[in-house]
Formats: C-alpha cells, sequence, structure tokens
C-alpha cells in the first residue's frame, strides 16, 4: 500500500466568516427537521459534522442574515440531493431520476409550492426555498437561475447514465460538465439577490467577467475533486477530476493527485491575471463589480477552508489516503 498526500491549496485572498455563521447553522438545523430531510440518528450525526451554513457563511460573508439563511438552505439541500445521487441506487438509474428532476423543475417553472405531506420532503423543501428567493428577485433573474438548475439537473442526469453503463467519462467530457455538475452556477447566479449586487447584462456577459466565473468554478469543483477523491474512491464513483485523471493517462493516484493540483492551480493563475484586466474606471457601477469578484474570490477560499477547517463531510479525505 502507497501512502497519498493531498496538497494543501493556497489561495491569495482574504478569509472572511459571516458574523452569523453559528445562527445560520442553527436555522438550517431546524429547517431540514421540519421537512424531515433527516429521518434516522445516524444521518443527524452526520449533518451536524457537515456543518454546511458555515460554507455559505464564507462564500456570502456581507450577506444579511435572512439571505444567509435562504442560501444556506438552498446548498444544504443540493448537498442532501447530491448524497442521494452519488451514494444510493437512485443515482445510478438515469429513467428514474429523469422522472425526479422534471418535477423538481417544474417547481422552478409552475412556481409550485408543495406541503411535506403533498409532495414529500425534497419536493417541500426545494418549493419553499424557491418562493423565498422569488420574493427578493425580478423576473429576469428567474429566467437565468431556473436555467442554471436544470443544467444542473441535466449533468445529475449524465452522471446517472455514466454509472448506470459503467462509463469512465473522458477527460475533455468530465472537464466540461463538472461545472454544471457542482451547481456552482446556480450559486453565482444567487449573488444577486443574496449580497444585493445587480449587475447590468453588458457587464455581467462581459467575456473577461465570465472566464473568471469558470475559473471560480474550476477551481471550487477541482479543489473539492481533490480533497473528496479518497471517498469517492471508497464508494467506487468516477465522477472525479482525480480519478478521471488516473484512468485516462494511465498515473498512480499520487501522480493524478498533482496533476489536478496543476490543474486547479493554472486555474488561479487565470483568475488573477484576467482580475487585472477588468475594465474598472472607479464608478459607482465598477464598485458593485469589484463587490461581484469579491464574492468569487470569497467562494474560492471559502469553499476550501471550510472543507479542510469547518466540516466533517471529508474526514477521511483529510488523514493520509491509501491505494495500492
Amino acid at each position: 500500500m502507497n501512502a497519498i498526500q493531498l496538497p494543501a491549496l493556497r489561495y491569495p485572498f482574504p478569509s472572511r466568516v459571516n458574523p452569523r455563521a453559528a445562527e445560520a447553522q442553527i436555522h438550517v438545523t431546524d429547517w431540514v427537521k421540519h421537512f424531515n430531510l433527516i429521518t434516522s440518528p445516524l444521518a443527524q450525526a452526520k449533518f451536524n459534522r457537515a456543518k454546511f451554513a458555515w460554507l455559505a457563511a464564507r462564500a456570502f460573508p456581507d450577506a444579511a442574515f435572512d439571505e444567509l439563511c435562504l442560501i444556506a438552505d438552498f446548498n444544504t439541500w443540493l448537498f442532501l440531493l447530491d448524497d442521494q445521487c452519488d451514494e444510493n441506487a437512485a443515482g445510478k438509474k438515469a429513467a428514474y431520476l429523469r422522472t425526479i428532476m422534471a418535477g423538481l423543475m417544474d417547481i422552478f417553472r409552475q412556481n409550485k409550492v408543495f406541503t411535506l405531506e403533498e409532495a414529500g420532503p425534497l419536493p417541500a423543501s426545494l418549493s419553499d426555498i424557491w418562493a423565498r428567493m422569488r420574493n427578493i428577485s425580478q423576473p429576469a433573474w428567474r429566467l437565468r437561475f431556473i436555467r442554471s438548475m436544470e443544467d444542473y439537473f441535466n449533468s445529475c442526469i449524465w452522471e446517472a447514465d455514466n454509472r448506470e453503463n459503467n462509463v469512465v467519462p473522458s477527460l475533455k467530457d468530465y472537464v466540461h460538465m463538472r461545472p454544471y455538475t457542482g451547481a456552482l452556477f446556480a450559486d453565482v447566479e444567487a449573488i444577486d439577490i443574496i449580497e444585493k449586487i445587480y449587475l447590468r447584462e453588458n457587464v455581467l456577459y462581459n467575456a473577461i467577467l465570465q472566464r473568471m466565473i469558470l475559473a471560480c468554478n474550476n477551481i471550487v469543483c477541482w479543489s473539492n475533486d481533490i480533497i473528496s477523491c479518497n471517498k469517492e474512491s471508497l464508494q467506487g464513483d468516477v465522477h472525479n477530476l482525480v480519478l478521471v485523471l488516473q484512468h485516462e493517462q494511465g498515473l498512480t493516484l499520487q501522480d493524478a493527485v498533482a496533476e489536478a493540483t496543476r490543474m486547479h492551480n493554472e486555474e488561479l493563475a487565470i483568475f488573477l491575471v484576467l482580475e487585472k484586466l477588468l475594465p474598472v474606471q472607479h464608478t459607482d457601477e465598477d464598485y458593485e463589480l469589484l463587490r461581484y469578484v469579491s464574492v468569487l474570490r470569497s467562494w474560492m477560499i471559502g469553499n476550501y477552508e471550510w472543507s479542510v477547517i469547518d466540516t466533517g463531510r471529508y474526514d477521511v479525505a483529510r488523514k493520509v489516503v491509501t491505494a495500492n
């Protein structure tokens, strides 16, 4: 057995945490209980160790309390859905998932609101999140968010198809799909309503900023892949950058970790270079753009610090990993 060392990833950004993180965690705990999303003492213990609200608090350090609770609930819901797809038999049944995802998309498209008794935990809790998001958003934003969620649900089905057919995705396909499987595009869309930053479309869709958003997405997702590669390897799930590299390039697990780290660091370098190229002229609108970029920065360092400091979700990954 060879020891696998996981790297310490570094980000040249300030480490910040929303001052109401602990209160948000209490709220999220009550919220999952209300919607019966946790159904056993074992699941409750796992949830308590995860500290999902602390990820939201690191990613959105300036959000007001209600908005912080909303985005914490949303990310908690995503993690719980992700666990069902990754760890349960449903995650290998693409046809079944298509039915489930179609029902969830109806919540967004038709603004459905369900009680727990009417629809069950996942749809009812999502309808609660969407109702709260609608209350603080504009129609144009809702369309963007819905598109992001549709992309996320479709990517979950793509993963299920791969699992069902024992397909290891190519590196090219995996890199293309990973930004969607992580649902981070939806979280980035949420910057508008959570941090109250409203960029004009010509600013938001500026090519430089869009590439920075993709770099942020890649960095968050790939750092998660590096940290969780042991957990996912043990589960037999190949949807991980390290494991895809190992399979496609015939690398040892240690060399695959090193290559994934190199790719991660390259994306960080791209982000830093592009940040200097943003057309900033110190107007009020430019100030909003800089606030927006600061949330992207917070997402990158916040996700990593949550993963290695706060959460117990990746305890196995933080230890020395072993492989044949």
